[in-house]
């Protein structure tokens, strides 16, 4: 019987089924007995390829035995890391924050601060470390948040064009709707859509009127984007209106020139007490601070660092305030400086705007730790 008709209009031969005969296909049988003619191996060569076959078992067995002991220790390893956040977090909640006025500047504290606030008391010690001095309440950023809806209702629709005046430009909607689009792309949560997407539009245009001053800079969104992964939006607002006034984050954000030449100015004696050699290498090759340092500063490094090390400086940042800012940086240059003094300008500016997606934390704390932020007697404030 033919092929049934794939298709009404084909007639039934135009699949026409395959000739066979008994002289061009041998039968089964025939074919068995082939395979069954050949030689018999020779018993060396058989002893041989059982060897081989037996000490690739013994190899899989081997490798899967490494793994799975492998596998062991990560496992052992992150419930040791558990553990050790779970006593931290009881410390923090039972003893430390109903007595903070009295223990946050104690050795103690001091030392469980230096090793990472846990996740889940993160958003608590940063607000009560940052403080509230502006004496913003949650009353203000609603009152705040109305007027930006208002304003981005009454504005036009059409996007931000390269002619507009850079007021209009740096407040406006199309600006922030843009850098909230490139805020932590690869988390997929604050993009147009993600649950975080309309909070952080929020922080942002109640900022702008706030401080209309100021108004929204670009990198301002990676800063409100940690806070609001750390709190509640109200209280990331407090954080974050409260975290720009500081005066290196002002200095920045406002593009003082000459005050941030005074702070790359004190960066770079520090620099070279500490990283003489790299020093010279940067002189030599004209590599300025300002080349790197600006990228770090402006967004806290949580666009530089992964998210879960700059949470732990920032940690230790709401502490200690812009010095720590600039000791981290000494940090990444001490952890790097091998590969950085045997690079040239070009390379070394593409490695220093985009670090490593993958950086030790406990490594680079260790480096961190090692900067001393003093030179001829003086401390940093002394210096800048």
């Amino acid at each position: 019987t033919p092929f049934p008709s794939l298709h009404p209009s084909l007639p039934p031969s135009f699949f026409p089924l395959p000739a066979f005969s008994s002289t061009n296909t041998p039968p089964l049988t025939t074919m068995c007995v082939c395979c069954s003619n050949l030689p018999a191996k020779p018993a060396e060569e058989a002893q041989k390829h059982r060897q081989q076959y037996e000490e690739m078992v013994a190899q899989a067995k081997k490798r899967e035995l490494k793994e799975a002991q492998k596998r062991r220790k990560q496992l052992e390893l992150r419930c040791k890391v558990e553990e050790s956040i779970g006593n931290a977090a009881q410390t923090w909640n039972q003893e430390i924050l109903p007595n903070w006025s009295t223990m946050c500047n104690s050795r103690r504290v001091r030392d469980l601060w230096w090793q990472g606030v846990p996740p889940s008391v993160r958003g608590k010690v940063w607000s009560l470390a940052v403080g509230n001095e502006l004496n913003i309440t949650h009353e203000l950023y609603n009152i705040c948040l109305a007027r930006a809806r208002d304003k981005w209702k009454s504005m036009p629709t059409e996007p931000v064009t390269e002619g507009s005046s850079l007021a209009d430009r740096e407040a406006s909607l199309e600006l922030i709707k843009l850098d909230i689009s490139r805020t932590f792309p690869h988390l997929c949560i604050f993009q147009q859509g993600g649950p975080y997407y309309d909070v952080l539009h929020s922080v942002l245009g109640a900022y702008t009127c706030y401080r209309p001053d100021v108004g929204y800079v670009q990198g301002m969104s990676f800063i409100a984007a940690v806070l609001i992964l750390n709190l509640d939006t109200a209280d990331a607002f407090i954080a974050f209106a409260n975290l720009l006034n500081k005066p290196c984050q002002m200095a920045f954000f406002r593009v003082d020139h000459s005050l941030m030449l005074t702070y790359f100015a004190a960066f770079e004696v520090f620099f070279e007490e500490n990283l003489p050699k790299l020093f010279a290498h940067f002189k030599e090759n004209n590599l300025t601070p300002d080349i790197y340092l600006i990228d770090w500063i402006f967004t806290l490094y949580s666009k530089s660092l992964p998210l879960d090390l700059a949470c732990r400086v920032w940690d230790v940042f709401c502490r200690d305030g812009d010095e720590f800012l600039f000791r981290v940086a000494l940090g990444i240059l001490h952890l790097y400086e091998d590969v950085l003094t045997r690079m040239d300008f070009i390379h070394n500016a593409q490695f220093l705007t985009r670090l490593p997606d993958h950086i030790p934390p406990d490594q680079l704390f260790s480096h961190i730790h090692a900067v001393h932020m003093t030179n001829k007697n003086r401390k940093w404030a002394q210096v800048r």
